[in-house]
């Protein structure tokens, strides 16, 4: 168990260097990051409005009565052919 203890302290130790990074690399590619993150926010919002009217359709054909049909109207048994 101790040599278990050490090992898992010696691998989160050479770990912690890997959290010491400042971010400079990506400094000349801010101009990529907006251009990506506008168009994610085109596909978002091009898929928010197809699903808003897709769901305002299926809430009106929830509360909407269907219409009867022909065959109910003219007093016929439901089995029965004309």
């Amino acid at each position: 168990m101790g040599a278990l203890m050490r090992t898992v302290i010696v691998i989160l130790a050479s770990v912690t260097t890997a959290f010491a990074a400042n971010g400079s690399v990506m400094a000349g590619s801010t101009f990529l990051i907006i251009l990506f993150l506008v168009f994610v926010a085109l596909i978002i919002t091009f898929q928010f409005i197809p699903g808003l009217m897709l769901f305002a359709t299926m809430l009106k054909s929830l509360f909407t009565r269907a219409p009867k049909k022909a065959s109910e109207t003219l007093s016929e048994k439901p089995g029965e052919k004309l």
